[in-house]
């Protein structure tokens, strides 16, 4: 085992978030990313649908995955070999009864350029859609696919360049702090540092615990997702997303086939989660209802957890009354596209106490993201 090693911050869990706070964090010190796995982004970020698109969550999700765009667009020279994004479109479809929910969305999406389709228009963007079905829908031209995995690693290798180091099958079993510094203890050894960040995804409420810190109430839940063969004979390729308006269920164009998913949001504990054959055939059923594809093979399938808090919107900042301790966690299913603004968002609050300029003029206050607001005020329980 090594020795103690010292650093100006620790960043625990090496997924998205905390590949993303190394990346910014490296800036301003040495960093230690610490996985607990022998590869990082082995679950939630290796098991993401991808897709980027400004309506998804609520204002303050919304306004983080707007301010991202444009590192994602034109990311900094030498971070992907490729495109990060490639156009996809969204559309969104309602039954009958679903017509008053999707008036509801529209009432809190705030992104520009989206249109709303009649049943023939909507059917025009994805032929296979039954006209039966669809009573409206909701196109969002610039959704776009995203390479997880390039911009993971991007993150990852622009954190190295800057000499953060990134340590493998790490996971921490105990945190003290001393003198104004962070001493985390793992498998792989201790480390020391008076900034410690806490992306560690579902384990974020259990990393917290040893550190003394309050939990915020951090809820893994399943997501599913499986691929099967597109129709023989169809130029699938462009069609957009297809998302159901109370998002039931979604499917989209993949390397040459479709994948699928229920949506499910399923309770879990922190674990490598796998797939339920039950929440595939739900999947099944919905997307045929909806469509003629006919789905008569499975060819690849997965799940991974999606971890909320109580108004599902990211926690980014100090824990009170732990100085130097912040969180970085409860991305839920927005954490790849929220990912360069809340990277940026953390290492403002660490480094400078306030969030980057741009972030604020787009109407993001700390207090959106502080984990003080999931907390009742202690004077007042009972």
């Amino acid at each position: 085992m090594r020795a103690m090693t010292g650093c100006d911050f620790i960043v625990i869990g090496g997924g998205i978030a905390g590949a993303g706070a190394a990346y910014e964090l490296s800036r301003h010190g040495r960093v230690v990313l610490l996985e607990r796995e022998s590869s990082a982004g082995y679950h939630t970020t290796g098991r993401s649908a991808a897709l980027f698109f400004e309506s998804y969550g609520g204002k303050t999700i919304q306004r983080l995955t707007r301010c991202g765009r444009a590192f994602l667009q034109s990311p900094p020279d030498g971070f992907a070999e490729h495109p990060l994004l490639t156009p996809r479109g969204a559309v969104f479809v309602a039954r009958a009864d679903q017509l008053g929910v999707m008036e509801d969305a529209l009432d809190h999406i705030t992104t520009p350029g989206l249109t709303r389709l009649d049943p023939d228009e909507t059917v025009a963007q994805v032929p296979a859609l039954r006209r039966d079905y669809v009573a409206a829908g909701l196109l969002e031209p610039d959704a776009m696919d995203m390479d997880v995995n390039a911009i993971h690693q991007g993150f990852l290798r622009g954190a190295r360049r800057r000499g953060a180091e990134v340590v493998l099958d790490a996971e921490v079993s105990a945190m003290t702090r001393r003198d104004g510094r962070w001493r985390v203890e793992t498998r792989a050894g201790g480390f020391d540092a008076p900034v410690v960040v806490n992306a560690a995804g579902a384990w974020a409420d259990v990393v917290a615990r040893l550190a003394g810190a309050n939990p915020i109430g951090l809820v893994p839940k399943r997501r599913t997702a499986f691929t099967f063969p597109a129709p023989a004979g169809i130029d699938t390729a462009r069609w957009p997303l297809v998302i159901d308006i109370e998002e039931q269920f979604y499917f989209k164009p993949e390397s040459g086939n479709f994948l699928g998913s229920p949506a499910d949001e399923t309770p879990s504990e922190p674990c490598d989660a796998q797939p339920e054959d039950l929440d595939i055939a739900i999947a099944i059923d919905r997307i045929e209802r909806a469509s003629t594809l006919q789905i008569r093979r499975v060819l690849t399938r997965w799940a991974g957890l999606r971890c909320f808090v109580a108004d599902k919107t990211l926690v980014i900042g100090e824990e009170p009354g732990l100085p130097g301790f912040y969180w970085l966690a409860g991305q839920g299913g927005y954490g790849i596209q929220t990912s360069p603004a809340a990277a940026r968002a953390l290492t403002g609050l660490a480094t400078e106490g306030a969030l980057p300029a741009d972030l604020a003029a787009a109407g993001i206050l700390p207090e959106h993201l502080s984990p003080v607001r999931l907390r009742t005020d202690r004077s007042d329980a009972s």
